[in-house]
């Protein structure tokens, strides 16, 4: 046999090994969301069973191996750190997904655009086909839930389907870079996942700083992005589609970002928030003319 062939065979195995990994901290972290639905779990039990679901998969081989941000030089992780930014970034768009899911058909569209950003990316970057079909077959399944999650609901994914969703996503976006070293590929998950990721973060701190206590933060509150567009007079499904294009923005920018450099991104995304506040103040008005006729 050829080394050629010998390596092609080494790589189908460690593929194997990861996607079996991946399976795993499916099953353990659809157990702990199903009692979590059921019954309930303090955060910490849950927290303990997305935490093991992680580990199953970095054990498995699924690792950020270096971090390579554009204008900083690249940046090799040693094995130990490089778990714990695995297992944090994981776990963290697990929950990141799972705070934005506060509305019909939220979470599930926000899925779909982040799986056809990456999609794209992945394409372009010539990434693993095993990251490319996982991401094709995520988005294929979520297209054919969301007529039915969409307002007014019929089915709702509950804490089993976004955690899932959350940890997929994770896991897809990490399969998919793993082998590149370009700073723009590094990055552009982070880009496609922004709304939940800051979503999140806001919500650390706002709980953080409001509680005046860590424990504070696994307090829930009514001050995520789709509470405060609603306490705005929005409608659910119009808050819903404000996120949806949103998070569409941000994945166009991913890509632009990967096919033609960061200045275009930049002046993409200006752009589109200038047309977006000229926009809104143009609506304003026209409510305040309603208003006084």
């Amino acid at each position: 046999m050829s080394i050629e062939g010998t390596i092609s065979l080494v790589g189908e195995e460690q593929n194997g090994i990861k996607l079996l990994g991946f399976l795993g901290g499916i099953v353990i972290l659809a157990i702990t969301c199903f009692i979590d639905d059921y019954k309930g779990l303090a955060p910490l039990k849950k927290l303990a069973g997305q935490l093991i679901a992680a580990i199953i998969v970095v054990y498995s081989g699924v690792r950020i191996e270096n971090l390579n941000l554009p204008f900083f030089n690249e940046i090799w992780l040693n094995y130990t750190f490089s778990i714990i930014i695995t297992l944090g970034w994981i776990v963290g768009i697990t929950n990141a997904i799972n705070l934005i899911d506060g509305l019909d058909g939220l979470s599930s569209g926000i899925g779909i655009i982040s799986c056809l950003s990456l999609l794209i990316i992945f394409s372009l970057n010539d990434s693993p086909i095993v990251a490319i079909i996982a991401v094709t077959a995520l988005a294929g399944a979520l297209l054919g839930f969301l007529p039915f999650n969409f307002n007014p609901a019929k089915t709702f994914i509950g804490d089993t389907g976004s955690n899932f969703l959350g940890y997929s996503l994770a896991v897809i976006s990490i399969l998919g870079v793993a082998k590149t070293y370009t700073a723009i590929v590094i990055v552009a998950p982070l880009i496609v996942l922004g709304l939940p990721i800051f979503d999140t973060l806001w919500a650390i701190i706002r709980r953080t700083i409001g509680g005046k206590s860590i424990k504070a933060i696994v307090q829930p509150d009514k001050k995520h992005l789709h509470h405060r567009l609603m306490a705005k007079g929005y409608t659910q499904k119009q808050a819903v589609l404000i996120l949806y294009a949103i998070s569409a923005t941000l994945g166009m920018s991913a890509v632009i970002l990967l096919d033609s450099g960061i200045w275009k991104a930049l002046s993409f995304l200006i752009m589109v928030i200038a047309v977006v506040a000229i926009g809104y103040k143009n609506v304003f008005k026209l409510k305040e003319e309603e208003k006084n006729d």
